[in-house]
């Protein structure tokens, strides 16, 4: 070729590249195909014969529109799969010979319920698509909602049902869409299962022929099971991984199929148990956002794109959020028995190893003096507070703290003077027993009068108190959930109008009070999702603290959330297990999130006040880089006696190394650790926590060096760990 065809054609590229950059989303009108492109990946979709949506493409990015031709439905394979079973549909109603899962299904009044979705028209804003489908035959309109986010490689779906029609119709499963993958065999599904204090444990399976649920029932996120996936061909550093994530902190599903034609795809939205949705004429359901994304360099690769979009475009304040501060909460040392000289006294002790943020945990209001009492009636209690918070928040500031509070928003205790009076207002069916679970129930946050007086205190104790923070905690799922003033045909709306009324809740409280920061909690892990997460600031990973716990429990939630969500606590021993580690090695654990202390200050020794005054300093100097940067997972917890974790920070000047040997044995050293994420021709100053755990004599080295010789830590015996700073030299 001459230089001057290949200058041409180089050219050529590039403005190819510009364009693609500056247009997120295309329609090619000769193929009808859109194409929605982010940095990394393409999402290809369009209209066949039939005037259905199809889906035609979701993996690395693709930079030729012409390589991609007009799309047709499938054949039937015999007569027992026919096309509407064998094509991939974009979002497919159920009706004709689907056997699938399909994304709605829907029942009129006269019992049709065959439903069949052509494509309408759409419109292109930038990075945000709208197709509007509608049924062959009756005002049903689907509207299909794209965003592309470019820049961090992830798409997001969602659907709007509308019932146009002049008779009611009832949605029996809305589902926010389906993911497919290429057509093959050999895939592998990642999810987050456990349980109380067992939260987020990895689960890796083959995906067989058949359907798979991955679901919670039980009115929230739950513990049990997470609202994210990754599919991929086996792949941690290297390999195809397809991800996403679900928006929602109410009942949810995902239906993991791999069809007799080895189609691969899930599906999720709205969990189809104790579910039905009546729309009147003119009424609309709209479905949760799903999140999807693509990695072609593994799962390390996966979780960073999946951390970086959700501090940039879901936690609130984007990517100018601050680092979450050092906290202290005072459970532990008091639980119910809180008063005003005893949490002075422990914020003094906070203050002086360096807290930022000292939060009263549960005993404050009402006649609460322990869990079987006083949820609902949030006034302070005059014995514990005579003369209210401001005192006690006012001597906290002066400390240079700030000062935050728990709450249980959506529970009432039977025990309570508004149980006493709205007995009403929790989930029941009259005349049907109520189950207390920690002696307590649910309010029924779907009623709008619950809603306003939920809204109402919770305005007047953050307007009437200098309060910066709300621990808002949520300690049992649903049961009984009835809504007899709904009516029967619309008591089922209780699972998505509850949520929605919570959102609601949160949304106007922080419009109101914009400095006010929360903190999802239920029980642990019990609503940890991107809904939630577009509200609170942070997420309560679990109730067990326990370190050597934690770090299987903390991997598993790094593979769908970011360090900056999560709370990890520094408390005593024994722990969980009966088992007692050292303090340093408890810190540390808790070092690689958002750091809080939870133990008691007043059994503390003088050593343990100068440890915990050491490691709070430490971290204040990497924390930017753990809680905003790039997390390189490199031993893992699950698969030997070694943990390694390194944080990268976005500008790449930055790296921290943690550590973790749980049992040395026949004295052999520790595996060397090759670090990732570092400029190889740059110069690195290393600055171990501990001089002696660092096997070499390292003061400045190469990134080549410690991305391909690695480093060697001197840990021993049992629970050994240390710390690794590296600064790169300019």
């Amino acid at each position: 070729m001459r230089l001057g065809s290949f200058v041409c054609l180089l050219n050529f590229a590039l403005l190819g590249s510009a364009a693609l950059a500056e247009d997120p989303i295309r329609f090619i009108a000769g193929t009808k195909l859109w194409i929605l492109d982010t940095n990394n990946s393409s999402y290809v979709f369009g209209v066949n014969e039939k005037n259905q949506l199809q889906h035609v493409y979701w993996g690395k990015r693709l930079w030729r529109d012409a390589d991609l031709s007009a799309v047709h439905s499938f054949n039937e394979w015999a007569s027992f799969d026919g096309p509407a079973t064998t094509t991939p549909g974009e979002y497919a109603g159920w009706g004709s010979n689907m056997y699938t899962e399909a994304c709605l299904k829907i029942t009129r009044q006269d019992g049709d319920r065959d439903l069949v979705l052509r494509y309408v028209s759409h419109e292109i804003h930038g990075d945000a698509l709208h197709v509007l489908t509608k049924d062959i035959n009756d005002d049903i309109l689907v509207n299909l909602y794209y965003r592309v986010y470019p820049a961090s490689g992830v798409i997001e779906k969602h659907a709007v049902i509308e019932n146009k029609m002049s008779q009611a119709i009832t949605v029996e499963s809305a589902q926010s869409g389906t993911w497919y993958m290429p057509p093959g065999s050999g895939y592998r599904l990642t999810y987050l299962n456990g349980r109380w204090a067992g939260e987020t444990q990895l689960v890796r399976e083959e995906v067989h022929p058949g359907v798979k649920i991955l679901e919670s029932r039980r009115g929230t996120t739950s513990h049990q099971t997470n609202p994210w996936f990754a599919i991929d061909a086996p792949a941690e550093k290297n390999g195809r991984v397809w991800f996403g994530a679900l928006g929602w902190s109410g009942s949810w599903k995902f239906s993991v199929e791999q069809t007799p034609h080895q189609q691969v795809r899930l599906t999720g939205g709205y969990n189809t148990f104790d579910f039905a949705y009546p729309l009147q004429p003119g009424e609309k359901l709209e479905t949760p956002p799903f999140y999807g994304g693509f990695s072609d360099a593994g799962f390390g690769e996966a979780s960073r794109i999946l951390h970086r979009f959700t501090r940039e475009f879901i936690l609130p304040g984007g990517l100018s959020a601050k680092p979450r501060p050092v906290l202290y909460n005072s459970w532990e040392a008091t639980e119910f028995h809180v008063d005003d000289p005893g949490q002075r006294a422990l914020a003094e002790k906070a203050a002086r190893i360096g807290v930022e943020r000292f939060v009263m945990d549960d005993g404050w209001f009402g006649a609460r003096n322990n869990d079987h009492a006083g949820l609902g009636d949030w006034f302070v209690n005059p014995k514990k507070f005579p003369n209210g918070l401001k005192p006690l928040i006012d001597y906290v500031n002066s400390l240079g703290m700030d000062f935050g509070i728990w709450v249980e928003p959506e529970m009432v205790n039977p025990d309570s003077d508004l149980y006493r009076k709205h007995p009403d207002w929790a989930m029941n069916f009259p005349g049907r027993p109520r189950t207390e679970a920690r002696n307590q129930l649910v309010l029924n946050m779907a009623r709008d009068d619950v809603k306003e007086y939920t809204f109402g205190w919770l305005d007047k104790l953050v307007s009437e108190n200098n309060i910066a923070f709300l621990k808002w905690d949520m300690n049992r799922n649903f049961s009984e959930p009835g809504w007899t003033e709904a009516g029967a045909a619309n008591e089922k709306k209780l699972w998505v109008k509850y949520v929605g009324n919570l959102y609601e809740i949160i949304d106007r409280l922080r419009a109101k009070h914009p400095k006010l920061e929360i903190e999802s909690c239920s029980g642990g892990g019990g609503r940890v999702d991107l809904g939630i997460l577009k509200r609170m600031d942070e997420a309560w990973t679990s109730d067990n603290t326990e370190a050597f716990d934690r770090l299987r429990i903390q991997e598993g939630f790094s593979y769908a959330y970011p360090a900056q969500v999560m709370m990890a606590w520094v408390t005593d021993v024994p722990n969980f297990n009966g088992r007692s580690t050292p303090l340093s090695y408890r810190f540390l654990v808790a070092m690689m999130g958002s750091l809080g202390i939870g133990n008691n200050l007043n059994k503390w020794t003088n050593e343990d006040f100068a440890l915990a005054t050491k490691m709070i300093a430490y971290y204040k100097t990497i924390r930017g880089t753990v809680q905003q940067g790039k997390l390189y997972r490199l031993f893992s917890p699950r698969e030997g006696d070694l943990t390694a974790n390194q944080y990268v920070s976005e500008d790449g000047k930055q790296s921290v190394l943690f550590a973790f040997l749980r049992s040395q044995q026949y004295g052999r050293p520790a595996p060397t650790i090759r670090l990732e994420g570092l400029d190889e021709r740059a110069v690195y100053r290393i600055q171990p926590l501990d001089g002696r755990k660092l096997a070499e004599k390292l003061e400045t080295v190469s990134g080549a060096f410690l991305q391909n010789h690695g480093l060697n830590l001197r840990l021993t015996g049992d629970y050994d760990s240390t710390s690794v700073l590296l600064e790169r030299v300019q």
